[in-house]
């Protein structure tokens, strides 16, 4: 069921449900992050394998330290420039964090949502709520309630609908490695920014088994059609015959009809490159397509974080 009651995915949360709520980035499938029933429920709807660690959301920055036992420095200082926003700290986790939301990693993954609704639900709960993506491991991020209802209806009793979706991908995670700063997922907050806060960061790559942080598996948000990259007027020929789509920054590729084709940002406008990215992607797998071409965007600002989800897509 779809619909904006809060007190009702208050009352469903307390009794260690499971709830889809909205984000500034995608929709979350959120549950008690201090409830092992809570977090094995997320799991099992999402069938997401559990070496693949939790964030957990809470509502205000004075909540973090009830999760952690340290904050250092480099992580205020981002805090207090990016939070509440598409940001997550990965931190060392105290004592009442279940090691099932970190995959036994020390370190939690924490943030918070920049979206009012979630916001309001966040301050009326006593515990912090662990939030993957509400899809199915390894498909496309939702970005609407209605992308949850599809993938996730009739497995979950409630969706909190607040709207689209403004960021359209997953938050950046940065920890702090012996006094490094460390980007472990590029995501709503550009690496540049980040570095304008605090100096040079070390970019750590995908993990293919036990990652170090949530998000950095090297396949994932896949459509059901493979994902080929590269240049799209090249590679159409390599697929004559087959019904193709095709994902660009700009311009449309020749050769492929309009229906079948995601112009992500005819202004060249990256950040709404990133909104309309997952929408755009199930609404081409939904053409039930042979193969998507897609081509890269440049790799600055919130192009680095969208290239990464059509890398991780084109993996199989």
């Amino acid at each position: 069921m779809i619909g904006t009651d809060i007190n009702y995915a208050i009352q469903l949360l307390k009794a260690e449900a499971v709830v889809a709520i909205p984000t500034e980035t995608v929709y979350g499938l959120a549950g008690n992050a201090l409830s092992p029933t809570a977090v094995s429920t997320i799991f099992e709807v999402k069938n997401r394998p559990s070496f693949d660690p939790l964030i957990i959301h809470t509502s205000r920055f004075e909540r973090i330290a009830d999760f952690t036992t340290d904050v250092p420095a480099p992580a205020r200082q981002l805090a207090r420039r990016f939070m509440p926003g598409p940001l997550t700290l990965l931190l060392p986790k105290s004592g009442n964090i279940p090691d099932i939301v970190t995959a036994g990693s020390p370190r939690v993954a924490i943030r918070i949502p920049a979206h009012s609704m979630t916001q309001e639900l966040l301050a009326a709960l006593e515990f912090p709520l662990a939030a993957p993506s509400a899809n199915p491991f390894g498909y496309i991020s939702p970005t609407t309630a209605r992308h949850v209802a599809d993938q996730l209806g009739d497995k979950i009793p409630y969706i909190l609908d607040g709207g689209p979706c403004r960021v359209g991908v997953e938050s950046t995670i940065v920890g702090f490695e012996d006094g490094q700063v460390v980007v472990y997922r590029k995501g709503g907050v550009a690496v540049e920014d980040i570095e304008a806060v605090v100096g040079p960061v070390l970019v750590r790559a995908h993990s293919t088994s036990n990652p170090e942080a949530p998000g950095m598996l090297k396949s994932h948000y896949a459509p059901s059609a493979p994902i080929v990259l590269g240049d799209t007027e090249s590679l159409l020929s390599q697929y004559h015959g087959q019904r193709a789509g095709a994902i660009t920054y700009r311009k449309a590729a020749p050769g492929i009809s309009p229906e079948r084709q995601l112009v992500l940002s005819p202004t060249g406008n990256l950040a709404e490159a990133a909104r309309n990215l997952f929408a755009g992607m199930r609404r081409l797998d939904a053409l039930q397509l042979d193969v998507i071409l897609a081509e890269l965007l440049p790799e600055e600002g919130l192009g680095r974080a969208i290239n990464d989800r059509l890398r991780r897509a084109a993996a199989r």
